[in-house]
């Protein structure tokens, strides 16, 4: 009997996954038998649920590896797979995907790309990020036990949109659940450099806890008043401003306390599920959960900047510490409808994300006069806020090969920062001075103190809805058409107010005084404590970008082990931005965008089975990647990961991708492989990164550079040993060699809104790196795990070497990062207690204590932008499920 051929994808929707139907071999007397008939029984296990743009894959039965029969370069971790990973969280889960990496908190990347190349999609529809000033999501926040399925497809397919860089996460939630459960978990943990130290710690309010002030930090009377009024500071009488001044700094909000002993670090969940059955064929689930996790977290930070541009001097030169309470509440309610061949779900989705932050800095300013020490206090608090509803439809009629499928969403993102708030002291250490000894504030901008208090407010609205049609023509030919739109709306404000006192040379003795008494009542009436904003040019941008985009795509079997997968995308889009008049008496920079663009997308992926489980794909494409708001908003804004304040350009342009890549795969048994790749990019006006300085302020930004080019090398190899009993040995490894840099001739331009029409080579320099992108990438995973019961024991190891997060200032080198080796180990085994099913998890991450290392370097001299310990971290788990 001839060995059957291997089959494509049973198609249910023409998309990225989808695959001639299935094909017939015959036997030596020439009937046919299907692949089904011969597939080995221990290789059977359940299609995949997966809800992507444009359709579902299902996969033949007995088929021997998901990604051996797709279209494109795909990974997908089934329910099964995500079990098995011993992950409590899909972040987690991903992390043992090739070719992914976790960064921070639960943000994946795709290939090591960065934020800006990264897509997330939930049931193939649009996922905002709880935190608007990033384009990737927190997926630490799913727990698996509710995602089916998790998709990662790394070349280009029309049904996706054009946005498409390093490639796209698309989770699938489960829609019924096969029985009805409860899961109740919860655990503990700390890191060797918090947890029982010392960390700087603030008031607050007595439920800051929860995720949730009580009111504290509401905007004033006084102030509310003020906004409302349409005046300008200035406009208002000294009485005035004074009476806006008194209600702004209190104990609560400005005045830092040590904690000798900070609180380890905690979190809870329920998720629960449940099906009915309705009538003879229907079947509805309801799926919910809920979290919670509050981790601190404590950096004692080297934060520098240089004064010259071989880096001998340094402008600033501070030892800072920052402690941080993150408190993360989250929740999901979903409603699946089974009936027939059809399938309707209903997704919502619930994040707050909260960062309280308390920042102590004691260190020199080159500029000031010497000897002198500084001494820089900041307290703030960041609310982050996600609510995202979604329905999908899927249709099928198998008898005639027509799928339907449509899906509309809303979400509603909200970012504030209400009392953001800086003071500087400033101690001159001179013996001729009567307060030499002593850090003072004089209130007198900066030269010998300062103070300043901000109020950010983002909120962003984003509507996206769309339509995919799918046809078998014949058995090896199927096609499929589809329509989409977004439609995203956001206003982002920012005021600023810094207070100043009347010029009083030595004559100020509150400058003693800590923040709260310093601009206490009695002192702002008596001193006649002045307030200005410095946010009166722009304080407030309304932005908007909408999409529309339709597509065809195509599926053929060509010949005996050769498809080909190819299609175009055809897509419009007009981004805007513009300053809101905040003042009755009109008055701004102008600072505005208004890009509108068209583009056909092409996309092509040939694969040829030229050996048993062995084939090759090649393929092309072209996409893009456009600025993103918070880029394009010229507008100050800090962001508490990086230490680092922002501001955005409003003459940035759309990027351009052309894609390709070549890639060999070798089956050597279920799911285990071997791979290698080659791949090349050529970018058209990327979006760089670059650093300035601001009044000795050290500000980033962002800049269209001419083009770039990138290519590499991608190698992976999955395989299973079997070990004792039903355990086996898990061995997983992947490499990436990536090479890229900056094409930026003499003759080049680029657009900065602040200084206009300038040479390119001012800001980049010809043949550096893109910024965000290490040269090489390792990832090992060593591990245990039981084919017949939930134990896991895994070693993850994973290498960066350094990568650029910002051009530098003209003639100065750029500033790198250097992530290092990291180790971690997770094991998940699964007990009874009482005859009830159970969980217990333990994590330890960052076993080596690889630092945090970001600095530039020329020659013997070094400047740390920011250099801290991160400690080895380490928690347990206990999931119990009735």
């Amino acid at each position: 009997m001839k060995k059957p051929l291997r089959l494509a994808h049973v198609l249910m929707f023409t998309t990225a996954l989808v695959a001639p139907a299935v094909a017939h071999a015959q036997d030596a007397a020439g009937q046919e038998v299907s692949d089904t008939a011969q597939a080995p029984q221990d290789q059977e296990y359940e299609s995949p649920d997966v809800s992507v743009p444009g359709g579902e894959i299902v996969v033949r039965t007995g088929a021997f590896n998901i990604e051996q029969d797709t279209a494109e370069v795909v990974s997908l971790l089934s329910a099964e797979d995500i079990a098995r990973t011993g992950e409590g969280d899909i972040a987690g889960a991903l992390s043992r995907v090739t070719g992914l990496s976790v960064v921070g908190n639960g943000f994946v990347y795709v290939r090591g790309l960065g934020d800006r190349y990264s897509l997330a999609l939930l049931n193939g529809s649009p996922l905002p990020s709880p935190e608007p000033l990033k384009r990737v999501v927190p997926l630490d926040i799913f727990p698996t036990n509710v995602i089916s399925s998790s998709l990662v497809q790394k070349t280009y397919s029309v049904n996706y949109p054009g946005e498409f860089g390093g490639g796209v996460i698309n989770l699938t939630t489960k829609s019924v659940p096969e029985e009805t459960f409860v899961t109740v978990s919860g655990s503990i943990g700390g890191d060797t450099f918090t947890t029982g130290n010392l960390g700087y710690v603030y008031r607050g309010s007595e439920q800051d806890w929860t995720g949730f002030d009580n009111g504290v930090r509401d905007i004033p009377p006084a102030l509310q008043s003020f906004f409302d009024s349409g005046n300008r500071i200035s406009d208002l009488s000294q009485d005035q401003r004074e009476a806006i001044a008194e209600q702004l700094i209190t104990g609560n909000n400005s005045v830092l306390q040590t904690n000798k002993n900070m609180a380890p670090n905690w979190s809870a969940g329920l998720t629960t599920g449940t099906a009915i059955d309705i009538g003879s064929d229907a079947r509805l689930g309801i799926i919910a959960t809920a979290g919670y996790s509050n981790k601190f977290r404590t950096r004692q930070t080297t934060q520098q900047s240089p004064a010259s541009a071989d880096l001998s001097l340094k402008e600033l030169d501070f030892d800072r510490v920052i402690t941080d309470e993150h408190v993360v509440v989250d929740g999901m309610l979903g409603f699946g409808l089974e009936f027939g061949e059809h399938r309707i779900r209903w997704t919502n989705l619930y994040i707050r994300d909260t960062l309280k932050q308390a920042r102590l800095g004691v260190g020199t300013r080159a500029t000031s006069a010497s000897g002198a020490t500084f001494m820089q206090q900041d307290t703030a608090w960041f609310e982050r806020q996600l609510i995202d509803s979604q329905i999908v439809g899927e249709f099928k009629s198998p008898g005639d090969g027509l799928s339907v499928d449509w899906r509309l969403g809303y979400a509603n993102s909200q970012r504030e920062a209400p009392d953001e708030i800086s003071f500087e002291y400033y101690r001159s250490n001179r013996a001729n001075d009567p307060y030499g000894d002593l850090f003072i504030n004089r209130l007198n901008n900066g030269q010998n103190g300062s103070a300043s208090i901000a109020f950010s407010n983002l909120d962003e609205d984003l509507w996206s809805g769309g339509v995919d049609v799918s046809a078998e023509l014949t058995p090896s030919i199927t096609v499929s058409a589809g329509y989409a739109f977004a439609d995203t709306e956001r206003t982002s404000s920012r005021r600023e107010f810094q207070f100043v006192a009347p010029n009083n040379g030595q004559n100020f003795p509150p400058a003693v005084l800590r923040p709260d008494l310093l601009l206490g009542d009695a002192i702002i009436d008596y001193y006649n404590i002045n307030l200005i904003e410095t946010t009166e040019s722009d304080p407030a941008f309304e932005a908007k970008l909408r999409t529309d985009a339709g597509y065809f795509q195509f599926n053929a079997e060509l010949a005996m082990g050769l498809s080909l997968n190819g299609g175009v995308r055809y897509e419009t889009a007009r981004q805007t931005v513009n300053p809101i008049e905040v003042f009755t008496v009109p008055s701004n920079s102008g600072a505005s965008t208004s890009l509108q663009n068209e583009y056909w997308l092409p996309a092509a992926t040939l694969t040829w089975e030229f050996a048993d489980n062995m084939q090759l794909r090649v393929s092309g494409s072209k996409t893009i990647a456009r600025p993103q708001f918070r880029e394009l908003l010229f507008q100050q804004y800090y962001d508490p990961e990086s230490n680092r304040l922002y501001r955005g350009n409003p003459s940035l342009q759309d990027s351009q991708l052309y894609n390709a890549e070549a890639r060999v795969e070798w089956y050597t048994g279920r799911d285990q492989r071997v791979s290698a790749a080659g791949f090349f990019k050529r970018i058209d006006n990327p979006i760089e990164t670059y650093t300035g300085f601001t009044d000795n302020v050290t500000e980033t930004s962002f800049a269209n550079a001419p083009e770039a080019n990138l290519y590499g090398a991608e190698l992976e190899a999955q395989k299973y040993f079997d070990a004792f009993g039903s355990r086996r040995i898990v061995a997983i490894a992947n490499y990436t060699y990536t090479h890229s840099e900056l094409k930026v001739g003499s003759g080049d331009t680029v657009e900065i809104y602040t200084s206009g029409t300038q040479p390119a080579l001012n800001v980049f320099r010809d043949g550096v790196p893109l910024t965000g992108q290490s040269d090489h990438l390792v990832n090992v995973q060593l591990g245990l795990e039981d084919e017949d019961s939930l134990s896991a024991q895994t070693f993850l190891l994973s290498y960066a070497s350094k990568r650029v997060t910002s051009r530098a200032p003209f003639g100065q080198p750029d500033i790198y990062e250097y992530p290092g080796v990291r180790l971690d180990f997770v094991a998940r085994q699964g007990i009874y207690l009482g005859g009830i099913e159970a969980e217990l998890k333990l994590e330890v991450r960052n076993i080596l204590g690889t630092d945090y290392k970001e600095y530039q370097e020329s020659g013997d001299n070094r400047i740390y932008y920011n250099l801290y310990e991160v400690g080895t971290s380490g928690s347990l788990g206990l999931s119990i499920t009735f």
